[in-house]
């Protein structure tokens, strides 16, 4: 009987073993996780899960009954130390297990604070998995102060619910603004007034110099010089994708695990998906950090180790909640040169799009949920509406779609 294992029980692992089955894939399926609880979705768990509004279970993506009754073999809480790409083995558990195909889903990991700095106190956390959130939950009582390194999604996230359960936040940002590396300064201006208005205090240009605490953090000091009291600390400064298993077996590295087109890595019958992997896009190579691509790349992998043959032709979507916003972001914007704004139909809601010449590359739009299915068909279908037609308030925009 063939067997197929899959290292990494996220939303790329789960996606792949459940496409494989409704294929038709009557082989053996292994998902390893290293997590002891089935896959989960991430995005609510520093929102929905940590406000208390959505319980353990209502995570999962799929009952743990499900893969039983898929006959998918479940091994959670165990680390695969080990892939023999020669010999097309895994080690996990003291086992060794022989495979046809092997899928690499390990994900990304988040990027700790330096133990130099005070990143080792207890009190300092990052919000990745369902037992970082366990451990977080307890810190947010009403009035306490938590300061949060870094200033993109995962920061300001944290920092909306923060702000919600009543704490005193302070975000700080080493760029000169927020959400730098991933939106126009239009967009970290809607959000840096979004924060403030709900009293989020939040300084830019400025890093954490280091924590300070016996056992315990109880103070930052800024490199600006200040010094902060802190209760905890919260540090959303990045993740890393999971490539130290596939380093090991000899696999080619780039910005992640490489692959081509269809999934395939640089060893024969192993395949990468979801935020390790980078893959052709478009005249360059990316790699996307996001459950829609998580998913739609694992489903390609599945077919595509089915013989399928198919390109994974990536289509770039994202989504925030923050306080009552929305922000739902189409496309990559990447290269651009232009922004232009449009105000949406109700109050506080606009839409930002992004150009590189007459090239529209992008869209956020904040409670604008018409103005991010235009722009993501738009973009998908390879149309680019003027930008001045695009900003102006007499536009319909759903009209340019017939174009």
């Amino acid at each position: 009987m063939p067997h197929i294992i899959v290292i990494g029980a996220g939303q790329a692992g789960a996606s792949l073993t459940a496409k494989l089955r409704n294929l038709g894939y009557e082989g053996d399926i292994t998902l390893i996780g290293q997590e002891p609880v089935p896959p989960y979705q991430r995005p609510p768990l520093s929102k929905a899960y940590l406000l208390g509004e959505m319980e353990r279970e209502r995570l999962y993506l799929r009952p743990e009954q499900f893969y039983a009754d898929q006959n998918i073999t479940l091994r959670l809480d165990q680390t695969v130390t080990a892939i023999d790409a020669n010999a097309q083995t895994v080690t996990v558990g003291g086992d060794v297990l022989a495979y046809d195909e092997l899928a690499i889903t390990t994900g990304s990991t988040p990027i700790h604070l330096p133990d130099t700095i005070g990143g080792n106190l207890d009190g300092v956390h990052v919000v990745r998995t369902l037992a970082d959130i366990d451990t977080l939950e307890p810190e947010f009582s009403k009035g306490r102060k938590v300061l949060i390194v870094g200033g993109g999604y995962i920061g300001l996230e944290a920092a909306a619910v923060a702000s919600k359960l009543g704490l005193d936040v302070t975000l700080v940002e080493m760029a000169e603004r927020i959400l730098q590396r991933v939106a126009a300064p239009e967009t970290s201006d809607y959000f840096r007034d979004l924060h403030a208005g709900h009293g989020v205090k939040i300084i830019e240009g400025v890093g954490l110099d280091h924590l300070s605490g016996d056992a315990r953090v109880t103070s930052a000091t800024l490199t600006n010089g200040d010094t902060l009291p802190v209760d905890f600390v919260i540090t959303g400064i990045g993740i890393r994708p999971a490539t130290a298993l596939a380093e090991s077996a000899g696999i080619v590295l780039d910005n992640g695990i490489n692959t081509d087109a269809q999934g395939q890595t640089s060893a024969p019958h192993i395949w990468a998906a979801g935020d390790c992997a980078s893959f052709p896009y478009k005249e360059t190579r990316i790699r996307l950090e996001s459950v829609p691509n998580a998913i739609d790349q694992a489903e390609v992998v599945a077919e595509n180790m089915q013989g399928a043959g198919k390109d994974y032709i990536a289509t770039p979507w994202f989504w925030s909640d923050q306080f009552d916003v929305k922000l739902q972001i189409a496309g990559l914007n990447t290269g651009y040169d232009k922004v232009v704004t449009r105000a949406g139909d109700k109050d506080g809601a606009q839409s930002h799009w992004y150009y590189a010449g007459d090239t529209l590359l992008a869209v956020d739009a904040m409670n604008d949920a018409r103005a991010y299915m235009i722009g993501k068909r738009l973009i998908e279908g390879g149309k680019s509406p003027a930008p001045d037609v695009v900003a102006n308030p007499e536009t319909d925009m759903k009209a340019l779609l017939k174009t």
